[in-house]
């Protein structure tokens, strides 16, 4: 009997035991960055990380926004992977000066949380005609345009309970407002200074998911800070504007170089590869191809310069170019798609003065004296080691050649190359200055 409750009393302690640890389990964020321009790799990262967070068993994703805009494309696509996330996805514009511009404002409005840190701003999301090949719209396609960003910006605004009103005047009138503005018009959630405040506030707040409903519970979580990996991060970077601008420019430069110094083999390696990265980079904007064109004919003048001699005419003709096709390359009004001055000056000064000197170098051996070869022996001093009348011989550096005279030349008398007659030397007398 005594066995019997000793057994009942263990098995008592050890059901508690497991019911204590299972109440114990803490709920786990996975918690990622996302800072810069919007494109299509940064919809990619998140659609991932959303997926990974719901196959890890997270209670939610947070994601860190601080971004000027991006493409319209990646937006929708990023703005589609939060809505139907089988999980809550909070969307946070964070640290204290960050913002959520342009595309930025539609990524946080489909959060199943908005949050703003204090000192942060959002809005100025008013459409931009981008696309391939650049230019601009039409006013009927331009209010085309409006109007389809306006309807999708309210329709996500209402299903998230948010204000559409605002909304539809970041997108129609470029409004912007601040963190405080932005929950007193009921555009987020929350102002809060730091993500544990943030986890604090939404405990136990019931959120609607494309699944059904769900409470979200924050005691003690976890945060599991998810860095961008490597093969992330550099798509990401690539397809920054500016990289791949300088990329560009780099693989061009390379493949110049190459060309007019056959042989040098590393910088047409760099020139291929950073070409390529450049082309990955670019098919993911949006690119004016007056602008590549542009920037392809300068380098074609640049070597036309070698092969022709125009006085410079080329030369700046090539400069011109690549200063206008730098400018066109992005033709699109969103400040986040196009190249910034700090890089575009620095960049066509530098990749110019390259080109330039270059061109100088090739110049430069093509004038400079030859040291081999026929065309080196001319002007060069010889030694008659015969005497000669009609014909005779002569020794230069190491060698005895057969040379000829229309004047008479006695033997020993130092003798001036004038001109090379396959394996005969026609020469005259060098004479002493008195």
């Amino acid at each position: 009997m005594f066995k019997k409750i000793i057994s009942l009393l263990s098995l008592v302690l050890i059901v508690t035991g497991v019911s204590v640890l299972a109440g114990e389990k803490k709920p786990v964020f996975n918690m990622i960055s996302v800072d810069g321009v919007i494109t299509s790799p940064t919809a990619k990262y998140i659609a991932s990380n959303i997926d990974d967070a719901h196959k890890e068993g997270a209670e939610g994703l947070i994601i860190l926004l601080d971004t000027p805009g991006g493409m319209d494309t990646a937006m929708r696509d990023i703005a589609k992977s939060i809505l139907n996330a089988p999980l809550p996805v909070i969307v946070f514009v964070y640290p204290p000066g960050a913002r959520a511009a342009s595309a930025g404002v539609i990524i946080t409005a489909s959060a199943h949380i908005a949050a703003m840190a204090p000192g942060t701003n959002i809005g100025a999301a008013h459409p931009v005609s981008i696309g391939i090949g650049g230019g601009g719209m039409d006013k009927t396609m331009s209010k085309k345009v409006e109007n389809d960003a306006a309807a999708y910006v309210r329709s996500i605004a209402k299903s998230k309970g948010r204000s559409e009103e605002w909304v539809e005047k970041a997108v129609r009138k470029s409004e912007s407002i601040t963190a405080e503005e932005a929950l007193k018009l009921n555009v987020i959630d929350y102002v809060v200074s730091d993500v544990e405040t943030l986890l604090k506030a939404i405990d136990q707040k019931e959120i609607k998911l494309a699944g059904g409903k769900k409470k979200i519970s924050t005691k003690d979580a976890v945060i599991n800070n998810k860095k961008m990996g490597t093969r992330q991060g550099i798509l990401a970077a690539i397809s920054d504007p500016n990289i791949s601008y300088l990329l560009l420019l780099i693989g061009l430069a390379g493949l110049y170089f190459e060309l007019s110094t056959p042989g040098a083999i590393l910088p047409g390696v760099i020139g291929g590869i950073s070409l390529l990265l450049a082309f990955f980079g670019l098919s993911t904007l949006p690119v004016n191809y007056s602008g590549i064109l542009l920037i392809l004919f300068g380098v074609i003048l640049f070597i036309a310069e070698i092969k022709v001699m125009s006085n410079g005419i080329l030369t700046v003709g090539g400069v011109i170019s690549l200063i206008m096709g730098s400018l066109l390359l992005f033709d699109t009004a969103d400040p986040a798609l196009r190249i910034s001055l700090q890089v575009l000056i620095p960049a066509v000064i530098v990749a110019s003065a390259f080109f330039i000197f270059v061109i100088w170098l090739a110049l430069k051996a093509q004038l400079r004296k030859h040291y081999s070869g026929a065309e080196a022996m001319i002007d060069a001093e010889a030694q008659a080691v015969t005497d000669i009348a009609n014909e005779g011989e002569v020794f230069y550096k190491g060698e005895y050649w057969k040379a000829t005279s229309e004047k008479p030349i006695q033997k020993g008398a130092k003798v001036k190359i004038v001109k090379v007659n396959g394996l005969s030397l026609s020469v005259e007398e060098l004479t002493k200055e008195k």
